[in-house]
């Protein structure tokens, strides 16, 4: 029997809860009016519970609202689109007065609340997001287009740079160590950060990026006996490392790379990597999902040995959001598989709203024990932001509304 699903009446939802709860959110609670910048530590009801700030979720909250500001197809007031204006100028001001080591002009990872740097550039997607988020200004801010260029083609080059060393100086690894290993977070990112600087960056050098990231998660991190995605593999080879790390599977990475892709695949028009994208996520799925308490577990062993993650039974907002996203772009570009599809997408929805939604606090809540129950009420902190949540409910009301007038 095929599934069904108003993809009208589901478009609405998202459209609403996202402009008159998840948005209103964050602008009401926030924002930093006296040092600039955004608080993302917030309790259930929106309230700071630490003042620190951390880059990359500044630069996610930027580039959210100029996202939303750029869209001029919302249907909503010039006063609305221009609060998210001035809110993402808010935010960018503060990364580039405090964001950059003087001397490297990397991101850092965190500071205090006034702009002081509490921990030095280790991780390369503060770089990554502040790249996406200044690309995303240069769009929309003319007054200062041309700085922004500047400061997100710098950003982007430094990734190049050190993409084969993320963490550089930083790095735990021994470079001696018999086990070098490839993180799938990086291509994975890469072709997302190519997609967000196209309109930034020489066309030929972003198709080099794309094809080269796209076919090392096809080829490489993407197993070709079972079809899943590891989150490490040998750096040498691309071969799987017999290790906690070599074993790695998180499933939400994978399911947020086969939207990414899906995203490329319609751009050139290859119908063969869509393909793929949708079968690896349905297998993923299959793969990751609990069928004792339902959700998706958030890592797994390839070979069902136990992993080192303490957390891997937990179910967490991005990871069911990601895949909402993920499943609402594969109903647009494969209608044959639509009821395959749908048995998913109604499940996966179905435990979000039931499980993250909260009511009465508003937002989502972030954290899950394996049983649904809500392990932090928090709304963000420090790997929670305004990102995850309004982009999966912005990108599932446009998709949604488009495949309703199919």
């Amino acid at each position: 029997m095929s599934e069904t699903y108003d993809f009208s009446l589901w478009s609405h939802y998202y459209r609403d809860y996202l402009l008159s709860n998840i948005i209103p959110f964050w602008l009401c609670h926030s924002i930093d009016n006296e040092y600039g910048g955004y608080f993302s530590c917030l309790d259930r009801y929106g309230k700071v519970f630490d003042t620190d700030k951390f880059i990359w979720l500044q630069a996610r909250q930027v580039w959210m609202f100029a996202k939303l500001y750029q869209d001029n197809d919302l249907n909503v007031s010039n006063d609305e689109r221009k609060q998210w204006l001035k809110t993402a100028q808010h935010g960018a001001e503060f990364l580039e007065k405090y964001g950059r080591h003087p001397t490297s002009g990397q991101w850092y990872f965190s500071l205090t609340q006034q702009g002081e740097p509490l921990i030095e550039p280790y991780n390369i997607f503060s770089s990554v997001f502040a790249s996406m988020a200044f690309g995303q200004m240069a769009k929309i801010d003319e007054t200062n287009a041309e700085k922004y260029k500047e400061i997100a083609l710098n950003t982007f080059n430094d990734i190049q740079n050190r993409r084969s060393n993320p963490k550089g100086e930083w790095n735990k690894a021994s470079s001696s160590s018999p086990r070098q290993l490839k993180s799938f977070a990086l291509p994975m990112m890469m072709c997302n950060l190519a997609m967000e600087l196209e309109h930034l960056i020489d066309k030929q050098l972003i198709q080099t990026l794309i094809h080269e990231c796209s076919k090392e998660i096809i080829e490489q991190f993407r197993q070709s006996d079972s079809g899943l995605i590891l989150e490490y593999i040998n750096a040498k080879d691309g071969s799987r490392n017999d290790s906690f790390e070599g074993r790695l599977l998180n499933p939400g990475h994978g399911i947020e790379a086969m939207w990414f892709l899906l995203d490329i695949a319609e751009r050139q028009n290859n119908k063969e990597l869509a393909s793929i994208c949708i079968d690896t996520l349905l297998i993923i799925l299959n793969y990751s999902w609990d069928e004792k308490y339902g959700g998706i577990f958030y890592f797994l062993d390839i070979e069902q040995r136990p992993p080192q993650q303490l957390e891997w039974d937990q179910k967490l907002w991005w990871v069911h959001l990601e895949t909402l996203i993920a499943l609402v772009k594969a109903i647009d570009h494969r209608p044959e598989k639509t009821d395959e599809l749908l048995v998913w997408l109604n499940k996966v929805q179905k435990y979000t709203i039931d499980h993250f939604v909260d009511p009465e606090g508003g937002e989502l809540y972030g954290y899950l024990n394996r049983q649904g129950e809500v392990l932090l009420n928090l709304k963000g902190g420090k790997w929670k932001g305004c990102y995850h949540v309004p982009r999966a409910f912005y990108l599932c009301w446009k998709t949604l509304d488009t495949i309703s007038k199919k």
